[in-house]
């Protein structure tokens, strides 16, 4: 498993080497020694699944408040999605920035989600499946959000029109109105 750091701040990108032969494959998808070496810390708490049925599908932009803030490596095992983090950290160098990339079932890659991000995704294919590893149980108490579309982020979707959303995910405010109220970088590196 290779390591490639992201432009946001303890982001990276987890690509698999796999080893080949006439059987198929096989790749290690998490080493937490690896992550060590890369600064990175993960501890797995749950692991998550979202089967989604339609291509244009929508879920985001998510995170807990702390304490219970949390860590994801995300991977698509079937499909293909655009991935989407944003920086909430108020006291990190890259504080307001997002990064999107593209994950699929075919390209060996999971994304590191530090703590203090807000993260979404866009399903690209018809029946797609995300699965998470998270680092803290999840808490409905500490559950919070930012719009999808929030201008002050001014995340480029794949697609913004005919999208499958849910309506707490049409409904978070915007990070300027919550912005004084948010403290998330408590307990993360800056």
């Amino acid at each position: 498993m290779n390591v490639q750091p992201l432009s946001l701040h303890g982001a990276a990108l987890l690509v698999q080497k796999p080893i080949a032969d006439n059987r198929g494959s096989f790749a290690r998808t998490f080493c937490g020694r690896t992550l060590a070496e890369h600064g990175l810390s993960f501890r797995m708490a749950q692991c998550n699944e979202a089967f989604n049925k339609h291509a244009r599908t929508l879920r985001g932009m998510h995170f807990q408040r702390p304490p219970h803030g949390e860590e994801k490596i995300v991977n698509c095992v079937q499909g293909k999605l655009y991935d989407v983090i944003v920086d909430l950290n108020l006291d990190s160098p890259t504080f307001g920035k997002w990064v999107g990339v593209t994950l699929s079932a075919d390209d060996g890659q999971s994304l590191f989600v530090p703590k203090g991000f807000a993260h979404g995704y866009q399903t690209l294919t018809e029946n797609t499946v995300i699965q998470y590893m998270v680092s803290e149980y999840y808490t409905p108490s500490h559950e919070s959000g930012v719009r999808w579309n929030d201008p002050f982020f001014g995340i480029e979707w794949p697609f913004t029109e005919d999208l499958l959303l849910s309506e707490k995910d049409r409904s978070w405010t915007d990070f300027d109105k919550m912005r004084d109220g948010i403290r998330l970088s408590e307990g993360v590196r800056t």
